[in-house]
């Protein structure tokens, strides 16, 4: 049996880090493979090494685990390599949300202002993802960059244009809905097939099958008369949306049915507590690394009994035994439009498209696409923003940042996109951003 070596960038993560380890304990075929956590911040490392550590032993599982704070070590005879790194922290992105509710931005709006993809926080993460491909470049360049970092639509589209030799591939786990779709048309998944098309966080389901009947009648039918935000939108664009496609998670889209103030009759949800929904889910990351750090030194606690010994939705350890075994299987992926896998989307910008993957690498499939309305909307909403702000950040430009902010939905003067861009720009974490574009 073929051992391989993962590498996973920024493994402080705590709840991804052990999901992989389970995922990774319940696969026969990767024991005794090598995993390499590695982070920047040496106690978040030390807790979830240790937690994985005793987690693998308590399965009775084989495997080497090494920790560093080092990623030229940890790149070194790599196979794999998972970034779920955070380059800035959630405190930045918070911080920057109560900036633009303050200069008159609000939900729902773009995905690049109140989102975990915005710019701010966007031009450290693509800074980190050029950084990492570069070194895997020299140090292991035969293996493959699984990328969950955010922003996964920008960070696709720009490491696979500027790098064409670097096999990387975006993972997002939004393809997800579609189980829960399938436990609402009682498809059990051995007889579930589907095919989903767009750019990522911007996903539509556009064919569901349960052996072999078309369920998408019976989807519509289930939509009728609902009240149900999503349901609504399958009535009105006959594919369903998927995952954080239209949500208060993915900026609240179509931000067009939710303009008003306390006007709630489409989405049931007022758009003003979404900042508090954000706190919530910053406050639920805090305290589950806090978990982690406890948990991972108490001998008395039983971790299988906490975090029982079942695989999990992720991509990340299925594609990798599929690649490294030639073991043919078909996932969700992000990947260039190269061969118009969704018409109408630009051969050089992100797709999230079935693939294809085994050892032959990732192969993607050529989907049935989008309607017109819905492509329409996608390169209005997703595409022309994120080609714009990778136009600023590849030119180093201030002005194409204003450019981008004027996009927002709740931007109404260049006074206004100018003082928050300032007020971003001005603190005091943002040194290297603020001499990037001038």
């Amino acid at each position: 049996m073929n051992k391989i070596k993962i590498s996973i960038i920024g493994a402080g993560s705590g709840c991804f880090s052990l999901g992989m380890v389970r995922d990774i304990c319940l696969n026969k075929n990767l024991q005794g493979s090598t995993i390499s956590f590695m982070d920047i911040d040496a106690q978040r490392l030390n807790a979830v090494h240790a937690l994985c550590t005793r987690y693998a032993a308590e399965l009775g599982v084989d495997l080497n685990l090494e920790k560093t704070t080092n990623r030229h070590e940890s790149l070194q005879g790599a196979d794999f390599v998972i970034n779920t790194a955070l380059a800035a922290g959630h405190e930045r992105l918070k911080e920057g949300y109560h900036i633009a509710l303050k200069h008159g931005f609000r939900f729902p709006g773009s995905y690049h202002i109140l989102y975990d993809e915005a710019f701010w926080i966007n031009f450290y993460q693509l800074r980190l993802m050029e950084s990492l491909t570069e070194d895997m470049l020299k140090i292991c360049p035969d293996a493959w960059h699984l990328m969950v970092m955010n922003p996964v639509v920008a960070g696709t589209t720009h490491i696979l244009r500027k790098y064409p030799k670097a096999k990387m591939v975006g993972l997002c786990h939004g393809y997800g809905e579609v189980y829960h779709l399938a436990d609402e048309l009682g498809i059990e998944r051995k007889d579930l097939t589907y095919e989903m098309a767009g750019v990522n966080h911007f996903v539509w389901l556009t064919n569901i099958f349960g052996k072999g009947d078309d369920q998408r009648k019976t989807l519509l039918e289930a939509a009728k008369d609902t009240t149900d935000a999503r349901k609504r939108m399958l009535n009105l664009f006959e594919l369903h949306p998927i995952g954080d496609t239209a949500g208060w998670t993915g900026a609240l889209w179509p931000w067009w049915n939710n303009m008003e103030d306390a006007g709630l009759e489409f989405w049931k949800d007022d758009p003003n507590e979404r900042v508090h929904g954000w706190d919530s889910y910053f406050n639920f990351v805090h305290q589950a690394m806090e978990d982690i750090k406890q948990q991972a030194f108490d001998d008395s606690i039983k971790l299988t009994e906490i975090y029982p010994p079942n695989a999990t939705d992720e991509l990340m350890i299925p594609l990798i035994e599929s690649i490294a075994f030639d073991i043919p299987r078909v996932f969700i992926v992000n990947v260039l439009n190269t061969n118009e896998f969704v018409p109408g989307i630009p051969k050089d910008f992100e797709v999230e498209i079935p693939a294809l993957c085994s050892k032959r690498g990732v192969q993607g499939i050529k989907t049935s696409g989008l309607s017109k309305p819905l492509l329409l909307h996608t390169l209005r909403d997703r595409v022309v923003p994120v080609e714009m702000e990778l136009e600023a950040y590849e030119k180093g430009s201030k002005e194409l940042l204003i450019q981008l902010i004027l996009m927002d939905r709740w931007c109404t003067s260049r006074e206004q996109a100018e003082s928050f861009l300032e007020e971003i720009l001005a603190l005091p974490y943002h040194q290297e951003m603020r001499e990037h574009y001038k």
